[in-house]
């Protein structure tokens, strides 16, 4: 390459470098004027704090939920909460909203954090600048976090497990073993995801003799899905429970809510009810009428009412006092056809 070539290289690519400043300066400088907004009450009076909530797909019912009880949280304690990814021009991955809120100088983050090495660097790069994270629903524990507001994912897993058998004895199944596949987000391999399959696989293993003979033996497989979108959730659900019929599981374990709603439609619009048993999570309408119609055997709901009070509750109460709880858990609920109806009254006497 000739000198001169070489030259123009060097220009072109400081060029597209000062490009990609300019662009991530104005989006910081947006996003500051953005919250400004927000930074004063509907009666003119300035909030005290300003807090981010951070989230795989924000818009799910699930997340909207629990944002809900955030915002009436934080405008209780005269605090505001954005969920920033629902105002700004373009999708952002969790790891890019993490860096805008820590160079906009936020006073905490609420974010669904993971296990990976970027979001401890990530973390830990807001702790340093003053600004409090609390991880939400997944943790980061090897962080300077401030809290984690969740359930113990060992602990969900056991209550899969006796799902799983109670399953095992109810429908009394005529095959030489009971297929169980646990769907898993082949994008993450964290802590949080392995203690889950831990649970599952040591309830299973640990039926009582006398009972474990009154049915087949049962077989725990994971099945890796695309959580990338709704859409690759979808077709990587479809490819499993579109095969041969006489090869699809007895019982899928669904560990999130687009994963329900997915193996919910799939068998509804293929005509494989009472072919495959779905365990689901979460009780969104979609959800809670699967159970009710007999197509979804039984769900795991989380209190997103108390995720969201939490959350906020743990930033103020470090502000307060200078110290929180690390860890507050949330509780749980296990949905059944008998106690369905219950959850839909309500879920209609909220909206």
């Amino acid at each position: 390459m000739t000198p001169e070539k070489k030259r123009y290289n060097s220009i072109f690519i400081g060029l597209i470098t000062m490009v990609i400043v300019a662009l991530t300066v104005v989006l910081v400088i947006n996003f500051i004027r953005y919250t400004r907004r927000f930074a004063i009450s509907n009666d003119d009076i300035p909030y005290d704090r300003y807090y981010v909530m951070i989230t795989e797909n924000p818009k799910s019912s699930f997340w909207q939920s629990v944002y809900r009880s955030a915002l009436e949280t934080a405008g209780e304690n005269n605090d505001c909460v954005e969920m920033i990814s629902e105002n700004l021009s373009r999708d952002y991955s969790v790891y890019e909203l993490m860096e805008i809120a820590t160079i906009s100088g936020v006073d905490g983050i609420i974010v669904s954090a993971d296990e990976s090495p970027e979001m401890t660097e990530l973390i830990d790069r807001a702790a340093s600048n003053g600004i409090q994270v609390v991880t939400l629903y997944n943790d980061n524990s090897a962080s300077d976090r401030l809290s984690f507001v969740g359930i113990s994912n060992y602990n969900l897993g056991k209550q899969y497990g006796e799902l799983i058998l109670k399953l095992a004895h109810e429908k009394k199944f005529s095959i030489d073993t009971i297929e169980v596949v646990i769907f898993a987000d082949v994008n993450s391999a964290d802590a949080a995801q392995n203690l889950m399959f831990t649970g599952i696989q040591e309830t299973v293993d640990a039926e009582a003799d006398e009972t474990k003979n009154t049915h087949p033996p049962i077989d725990v497989t994971i099945y890796g899905v695309d959580t990338t979108n709704e859409f690759s959730v979808e077709e990587s659900i479809k490819t499993l429970l579109l095969k041969d019929r006489e090869s699809l599981p007895e019982i899928v374990v669904c560990l999130n809510e687009m994963d329900t709603i997915a193996a919910y439609q799939t068998v509804v619009d293929y005509n494989e009810v009472g072919l495959v048993n779905i365990l689901g999570y979460y009780d969104s309408e979609v959800i809670l009428n699967g159970i009710d119609r007999d197509v979804i055997y039984a769900t795991i709901s989380t209190d997103t009412e108390q995720m969201g009070r939490y959350s906020v509750n743990a930033l103020d109460e470090y502000f307060q006092y200078g110290y929180t709880s690390q860890y507050l858990s949330t509780d749980i609920s296990v949905i059944t056809k008998d106690n369905v109806a219950q959850f839909m009254e309500e879920d209609e006497d909220e909206n």
